[in-house]
């Protein structure tokens, strides 16, 4: 028998793993489970049993994170996605359901509204930690997750659903909310009334000077991609959401000039919307990152080149969100 097939029978079936890691976990032997999991499972991949290995890792992963231990459980979601890559694991409905069973185990931690004594100002504190170490471990695993699915046969910017689910947690659980980077991901997301109701809600709660500039970004954003339509539908969906709860619409130059910028890019209107970029301006330059998706979205449109090198800066930075 070759060394190879040696080494591919001496590993025991995975469920005889999962049972014994379980019960070490069940009897909170978090850490000692955490090293057999990713020991065991590197024996799975090292056999080239990809399948064994995402079953351990998948189990260890829930487990951990049901627990309440997240930096344990947040490394093995992500050891479970290397797997997905080393394997070379195809996108697929199946797979995406198992990140997806991974993602809705991440805590979400209430912070205390109330802090009138030394205790509450420490749980308040405690609270803040807990909720940074479950967005960056969730962070991690969703992007990437994007990743794979970008290159193992999802859409170019990786699989919409994906990046629904990471704006949706980034939303809920930053401590210092960046309204940027949730509108990065819902926008290659497929939820744009789940976009909506996020922008309504951050409305709601964020200083007057910040509503109509959220509003602007978040359409920018979709029409730097060339998406028009997707641009349109958030904001009829902004719109009706608004009316429904009867609250009031921004008014603003700069909600005024989205406004007719959609109207522009229906048709072949350069002048025009050079026009646009000229007559508000002032509104424009309130976010350094406008002038640079206008740039885009020149492109996109009318095929406009753009001549300053250094131009992309903010599309860079976006994509390492």
């Amino acid at each position: 028998m070759s060394r190879e097939k040696l080494r591919r029978a001496a590993l025991a079936p995975v469920q005889e793993n999962i049972d014994k890691l379980e019960k070490a976990i069940n009897e909170g032997n978090f850490y000692g489970a955490q090293q057999m999991y990713k020991s065991i499972s590197a024996r799975y991949v090292s056999a080239e049993r990809y399948s064994e290995a995402l079953d351990l890792l998948e189990s260890g992963a829930c487990l951990q994170l049901k627990h309440g231990q997240v930096t344990c459980g947040a490394e093995l979601a992500v050891l479970f996605v290397d797997t997905l890559v080393k394997g070379k694991i195809p996108y697929n409905e199946d797979i995406l359901d198992r990140v997806r069973k991974i993602y809705e185990v991440f805590p979400k931690v209430p912070l205390p509204s109330n802090m009138l004594d030394d205790e509450d100002v420490r749980e308040f504190t405690e609270a803040l930690g807990a909720a940074k170490t479950c967005l960056e471990g969730c962070s991690s695993f969703l992007r990437a997750a994007i990743k794979w699915s970008a290159e193992f046969g999802a859409s170019r910017n990786g699989d919409p659903q994906l990046h629904a689910m990471l704006a949706e947690y980034i939303y809920s659980e930053s401590t210092e909310l960046n309204m940027a980077k949730v509108s990065y991901h819902f926008v290659r997301g497929n939820n744009p009334k789940k976009f909506a109701s996020t922008l309504v809600n951050f409305m709601s709660k964020c200083y007057p000077d910040e509503d109509d500039i959220a509003i602007a970004r978040a359409v920018l954003m979709y029409l730097s991609m060339g998406n028009l339509r997707g641009a349109n539908c958030l904001m009829d969906e902004l719109k009706r959401q608004v009316e429904s709860q009867e609250l009031d619409f921004p008014e603003s130059d700069l909600v005024q000039f989205i406004t007719f910028l959609l109207l522009t890019l229906e048709r072949d209107a350069l002048p025009l919307f050079n026009m646009l970029k000229m007559n508000y301006k002032s509104s424009i330059d309130r976010e350094p990152a406008f002038n640079e998706l206008l740039d885009e979205i020149a492109e996109k449109f009318y095929g406009i080149q753009r001549r300053n090198p250094l131009q992309g800066m903010f599309g860079d930075l976006f994509k390492m969100m």
